[in-house]
């Protein structure tokens, strides 16, 4: 995807517009079912559990194979250094491992790296993921940004009809009966 999502009245962004090419695009699912499905990245998931994994294994093994006590060895206060510093970064693993964006009938639930928010369909103006976008973002109508990690430039194609399945469901919630 070159450009910007379009949302709801959005001018100009010279990208997708909610519900163009829903069919075929690779989407996950079909239908209301698969429109709501919640939004995960892969690679970031895939990642994160990786290091995670491994920097637990990485703290264990230190703990088992450093000296002991002594002039030359690690203290407790040391080795629960180690510990804390290792679940520090295992939990930063995690969190980045469950980032999502949870669709419902009232709005959008997004949890991102450190804060969680849910939005109301009418306050989303339209979505951005054009090139150079690390992740879809929001713009909402109060004038203030969304950034929704649930959807990351990393996972290439599945990335991009992830988005267009974001702004379908969209314009399929924020629709009036004129259609205006």
């Amino acid at each position: 995807m070159t450009g910007d999502v379009g949302g709801p009245g959005a001018p100009g962004t010279g990208g997708v517009r909610p519900g163009a090419g829903a069919g075929g695009s690779g989407m996950a699912g079909s239908g209301a079912a698969g429109l709501s499905a919640v939004f995960r990245p892969r690679a970031a998931r895939w990642v994160s559990g990786t290091l995670a994994a491994l920097v637990a294994l990485g703290t264990a093994l230190l703990l088992i194979l450093l000296p002991g006590t002594g002039l030359s060895g690690y203290g407790v206060l040391d080795r629960l250094g180690f510990v804390l510093l290792g679940i520090g970064i295992v939990w930063f693993c995690w969190r980045q491992a469950t980032v999502r964006a949870v669709p419902s009938d009232s709005g959008l639930r997004v949890r991102n790296l450190a804060t969680t928010r849910t939005v109301d369909w009418a306050s989303i103006v339209s979505i951005r993921f054009g090139q150079g976008r690390p992740w879809v973002q929001l713009d909402l109508a109060d004038g203030d940004t969304l950034a929704v990690m649930g959807i990351q430039r990393a996972d290439g194609d599945y990335a991009d009809a992830e988005a267009r399945r974001l702004a379908t469901l969209v314009a399929t919630r924020t629709r009036t009966p004129r259609d205006d």
